[in-house]
């Protein structure tokens, strides 16, 4: 048989689809450099704009995020405005909020202002400011949001950032408008004069973008809410674009602990950044080079090191290379050295941190917990945890709603809910990739049903609870530019465990007692229904001479006695240390706090108030309570609802037994 060769049309065809071979010389020609500005501009995903709604955020986030680190650098209390506007597109007519696509971000702050010659770089530069190279706990690490945020408005609407900024009352406020060259990097000024404000200094940044405005869930709203709980110190006011203006006040008046600069850690850095920091010394020896340029690291110890990799201390660092230097540096790894100091960070702690849950969060148990700190990589850290259990007192007495009738598949909203866990990383929330994140999977390892609350194999605890966990870290471990979820280390999600757990176990205790005492004030209102019955009886059996009130105050003394009783008021009302075994909590009941403790005031204490149903003894206990609160300044006594072990049984058995002996005294007379 012969062979079937195709039409010559075809091959001509199939030949000129293929492409033509590119030689060294021409793919050589091709290559080219890449600006940062460049890579964001195509993967601008990264830095959390890849969706509308999310890109709004970011811009509100970057910028806010800015002037609370520039305040508080300065020692200043902030005071922070976020505004909102809609934007019409074009010659159209002005959108409902949740319709618009173009909103104007505008962020005021009383900081210490910027001076002229940086305003154009720090907002129209990426990869440029102060915090990448220093080993300080901030909010900014990178350099690169609020000049991203600038750059996706650029790309979005074509609008420069505008920017005024004023460094002290007699200095003059300095307004800029500028966008980014993306092929440079490098910022283009389009205006730059001098005008008139109303403001003695601070700074003001207005963000034109694309963008979509909805409430609820990771939204502008929710992220100003969490920002307040672990900002107390802050005042915001926030202006949405439905023309509503919500403030947060200021719920702690004092500023957090300034954080110190520190020097690396030998145990934090790689052996190319140790190579490095041997280039470029400015020591002239050795040893001290380790001592100067590492913390934690003395002239002794430093000695020591260099002789162990039988390294000369005198030898200059630029002679150290190639096998030395590895010796050296596995040298310094095996060596025992001190964790590095904490005085770089600036956790927010428990009295803070119950004030935000408290003025943010309604409900009846509050707790918080700072753990000691801890280091990963040469990094120190602190994990700081808080909890919020129960409805509050007054939503609880509302009346039930009438049925309603349910959907195939639908259940009813209730006790089912599971808790809501809310991240936060060097006091900034973190809403999205939550389970990405190291505290949400650590929130799920933990075994809540050791403590009271139901929970479902890998699911979130059930229940009206609100779970808080902030990182205080130099460097937080984020999982990308975007910072949105923490990397999973393990000490640091060992860490974030034991917070949990003993936050847990708080709660547990609280659940506990709380379900001890209903059950003991169930027993004593039985007891009181027949204490009138038995003095009526006692007083006709002594021919009506028997004096009924004082033996139904001895009944009642009985039956409080029998029933748990109550611990002395001036003993917690001296300490203020809250319930036994809950340190750092705050409990509230139907009658409230308000009016015995103010949390808008600087906190300098534990708040604690230990619920109570209604008794003939109220009085007294609101008066003891009034009295202790006077004497403590500002602190609230405690009542507990369970008895002491130990010597307050015993003063609770004597006062039985002179309950009994003053009631057959009275039968005797």
């Amino acid at each position: 048989m012969g062979t079937h060769k195709p039409p010559a049309s075809t091959s001509k065809r199939a030949d000129s689809r293929v492409a033509p071979a590119v030689t060294a010389v021409e793919m050589g020609a091709r290559q080219r450099e890449i600006s940062v500005s460049e890579f964001f501009t195509k993967n601008r995903h990264l830095l959390g704009f890849d969706n509308p709604r999310k890109a709004l955020l970011t811009c509100v986030k970057e910028a806010v995020d800015n002037a609370l680190d520039a305040c508080e650098e300065a020692g200043i209390l902030p005071e922070v405005t976020v505004k909102l506007e809609v934007v019409a597109v074009g010659s159209s007519a002005v959108l409902p909020a949740s319709q618009a696509t173009r909103f104007r971000v505008t962020v005021a702050d009383n900081g210490p202002g910027i001076v002229r010659a940086q305003i154009p770089r720090i907002f129209a530069k990426l990869l440029y400011g102060s915090k990448f190279h220093r080993l300080r706990m901030s909010r900014g690490q990178q350099g690169i949001g609020i000049s991203a945020a600038g750059m996706y408005g650029q790309l979005t609407t074509g609008k420069p950032v505008k920017i005024i900024s004023r460094t002290g009352p007699k200095a003059s406020a300095h307004y800029f408008e500028v966008q980014i060259d993306t092929k440079k990097n490098e910022p283009l000024v389009h205006e730059n004069k001098q005008i008139e404000w109303d403001q003695p200094r601070g700074t003001q940044v207005a963000i034109e973008v694309e963008g979509r405005y909805q409430k609820g869930r990771a939204s502008v709203d929710e992220y100003l809410d969490q920002t307040s709980i672990a900002n107390p110190h802050v005042q915001l006011i926030y202006r949405s674009p439905d023309g509503e203006t919500k403030e947060y006040p200021r719920a702690y008046h004092e500023l957090p602990p300034s954080p110190k600069e520190i020097k690396p850690h030998p145990y934090g850095i790689e052996f190319g950044m140790f190579l490095k920091m041997l280039h470029e010394a400015k020591s002239q020896t050795l040893s001290g080079f380790l001592s100067s340029d590492f913390c934690r690291v003395t002239p002794p110890l430093a000695d020591e090191m260099c002789k162990t990799a039988k390294v000369s201390p005198s030898a200059k660092p630029r002679d150290i290379r190639g096998a030395i230097a590895e010796t050296l540096y596995r040298t310094i790894q095996a060596t025992k050295i001190m964790a590095p100091p904490t005085n770089c960070l600036s956790p927010i702690g428990e009295k803070a941190i119950l004030s935000g849950l408290y003025k943010q969060i309604k409900g009846e148990f509050y707790t918080a917990v700072s753990r000691p700190p801890s280091v990963y990589r040469g990094n120190p850290f602190i994990i700081e945890a808080g909890l919020a259990f129960g409805k509050a007192p007054d939503s609880e007495t509302k009346p039930e709603k009438p049925a309603q009738p349910l959907a195939e598949g639908e259940q009813e909203e209730g006790d089912s809910e599971l808790a809501r866990v809310i991240r936060y990383a060097n006091r900034v929330p973190l809403l999205y990739q939550q389970s990405a994140c190291a505290i949400f999977k650590a929130v799920l390892a933990t075994t809540w049903r050791n403590y009271g609350i139901s929970q479902s194999r890998g699911a979130l605890p059930a229940g009206p609870m609100v779970i808080f966990v902030h990182i205080a870290s130099v460097w937080v471990p984020f999982t990308s530019e975007s910072k949105e979820a923490i990397a999973e280390y393990d000490e640091i999600h060992k860490e974030i465990t034991l917070a949990l757990r003993e936050c847990g176990r708080r709660l547990g205790l609280f659940l506990r007692r709380r379900e001890r005492a209903a059950s003991e004030f169930r027993r004593r209102n039985i007891f009181e229904l027949y204490i009138e019955e038995v003095v009526e009886a006692c007083n006709r059996l002594k021919g009506g001479k028997l004096p009924t009130e004082k033996l139904k105050a001895q009944l009642q003394k009985i039956a409080s006695s029998r029933t748990g009783g109550i611990k002395t008021d001036e003993t917690l009302g001296k300490t203020g240390a809250g319930p036994e075994g809950l340190p750092h909590s705050i409990i509230v009941t139907a009658e409230g706090i308000e009016g015995e403790a103010s949390l808008t005031a600087p906190v300098s204490d534990e708040i604690d108030i230990e619920e109570q149903p209604t008794s003939p003894q109220s009085e007294r206990r609101h008066t003891a309570k009034t009295r202790s609160a006077k004497k403590g300044q500002g602190k609230v006594a405690t009542i507990p609802s369970t008895p002491k072990k130990g010597a307050s049984s015993q003063r609770q058995a004597g006062a039985a037994r002179k309950g009994r002996k003053a009631h057959l005294a009275g039968k005797k007379q």
